[in-house]
C-alpha cells in the first residue's frame, strides 16, 4: 500500500453516479453520553439548518497511512472542500497503517491543538475511542471515513459504498468467473481493518445462498496493505490449495500484488482474481488475461464529504437526529440510521470500459 510501485488511489464511480447520501451525525458529547459505544454518539443542543457555515474552522485529518495514494486522493478531496468553505485542511498520521498507537497520538495532538473537528480513517474499530471521546468532550466534532470506529467514538461516518453492496457484489464477480463452483480465498489488508472485517462478513453471508454451494471459501489470509507482504500472501494462498479456482482482494494493494503475481505464473487465466482496484493499478491485467473484472468507488468524493460533514456539525447545522438535513455542496444530506453516509454502489471495470477512467 505504501510501495510506490503500488497506487491505492481508488476511483470514480461513473460520472453520472448519483450519491445515495443517509447519514446519522452526531455533535460534541458529555462524558455521559460516550459510555456505550454501540450507538453513534448524541449531542446537546438543537440543530439549526438554516445556521450560517462557520469559516475559518480548522479540520484535521487523520489517514490510516500518510504518502499513501489512496489518502492523499482523499484527503485531497477534503482539503478542496475547506478551502471551498472558506476553512483550513490540516493532514496528520503515521507512516504505518497498523501503527494504532501511532494514531491514538495524533488524535491526542489534535485536541491539544483545539481543531474544530477531526476525520480520521480507523485502523482499528476500539483502539482510538478513549482518545476521541476525549476530543468530543472538548468539543471537537469527530468524523470517520474509509474505516469506522465504534458508533459511540465519533460523530458520523463516510462510507466508500455500501459495505454489504460491497461484499455482495465482490462474491458475486467472482463466482460467475469460475462458474460457481470450485475454492476461493480472500486476501485482505489487516486483520484488524474494520471495513475489511465488514466486507468479508458480507462476502460470507452472500456465500450462504443456495446458488453458492459448490463455492467453498477456504481461507482469508492478511497481506496488511504492504505489496511485498500481499504478494507472498498470493503465492502462499496457490501453494497451500493448489485447487484454488479465484482470489477476492478487497484492498486496492492487495489486488494489484496479487495480479503481478498471477501474471507472471502458471495460475494466469486459470486462478481468477478480483476485489477493489484503480482502473491506472489494475489495467495491464485486465488488458494481459489475468484480471476478467474488479470494482472500485471515489476516495475524492469521500474526503469531500468527510470534510463537508465535519464543518456541518462543527456549525451546528446538525446534531446527530435521524431526519435533520445539511447540504454536501449541491446534494443535500438527510441524516438516516447509524451514522453513515453511502457514496452509492461500487462500478465494474473490465476490458469494455477500463479505457475510459484514468486514475
Amino acid at each position: 500500500m505504501h510501495a510506490s510501485t503500488l497506487r491505492r488511489a481508488c476511483a470514480a464511480l461513473a460520472a453520472a453516479t448519483s450519491l445515495a447520501l443517509a447519514l446519522t451525525a452526531c455533535g460534541g458529547t458529555t462524558k455521559s453520553d460516550v459510555k456505550d459505544d454501540s450507538g453513534a454518539a448524541s449531542s446537546a443542543g438543537k440543530a439549526d439548518p438554516s445556521a450560517a457555515t462557520k469559516k475559518g474552522l480548522t479540520v484535521g485529518f487523520l489517514p490510516k497511512q500518510v504518502n499513501n495514494p489512496y489518502f492523499t486522493t482523499s484527503d485531497k478531496g477534503g482539503e478542496k472542500a475547506l478551502t471551498e468553505l472558506g476553512s483550513t485542511y490540516k493532514e496528520v498520521g503515521p507512516s504505518s497503517a497498523t501503527d494504532t498507537s501511532g494514531q491514538v497520538s495524533y488524535v491526542n495532538t489534535l485536541t491539544q491543538q483545539q481543531v474544530n473537528a477531526i476525520a480520521v480513517s480507523a485502523q482499528d474499530p476500539g483502539a482510538l475511542c478513549t482518545a476521541l471521546k476525549q476530543a468530543m468532550t472538548n468539543g471537537i466534532k469527530v468524523v470517520t471515513y474509509d474505516s469506522d470506529t465504534n458508533p459511540g467514538c465519533r460523530n458520523a461516518f463516510i462510507s466508500q459504498a455500501s459495505a454489504e453492496d460491497l461484499g455482495r457484489t465482490e462474491v458475486r464477480l467472482l463466482a460467475e468467473q469460475i462458474g460457481y463452483k470450485g475454492e476461493i480465498a480472500v486476501l485482505s489488508a489487516a486483520q484488524t481493518a474494520t471495513n475489511q472485517n465488514t466486507w468479508i462478513g458480507y462476502m460470507k453471508d452472500e456465500l450462504k445462498d443456495p446458488k453458492y454451494k459448490n463455492v467453498k471459501l477456504v481461507k482469508v489470509a492478511y497481506g496488511n496493505d504492504d505489496a511485498q507482504q500481499s504478494f507472498q500472501q498470493t503465492q502462499g494462498l496457490l501453494q497451500e490449495h493448489p485447487n484454488l479456482k479465484g482470489i477476492i482482494s478487497p484492498t486496492t494493494v492487495g489486488i494489484k500484488a496479487a495480479a503481478q503475481y498471477l501474471s507472471g505464473s502458471k495460475y494466469k487465466g486459470k486462478v481468477k482474481l478480483t476485489g477493489l482496484g484503480t482502473p491506472n493499478d489494475m489495467r495491464k491485467y485486465v488488458k494481459n488475461g489475468t484480471v476478467d473484472a474488479f470494482e472500485l468507488w471515489d476516495p475524492a468524493k469521500l474526503g469531500d464529504l468527510a470534510a463537508r460533514t465535519a464543518v456541518a456539525l462543527a456549525s451546528g447545522q446538525i446534531t446527530g437526529k435521524e431526519g435533520e438535513t445539511f447540504r454536501a455542496g449541491s446534494t443535500t444530506c438527510t441524516i438516516g440510521k447509524d451514522g453513515v453516509i453511502n457514496l452509492g454502489k461500487p462500478t465494474v471495470f473490465d476490458t469494455k470500459n477500463i479505457d475510459q477512467f484514468d486514475f
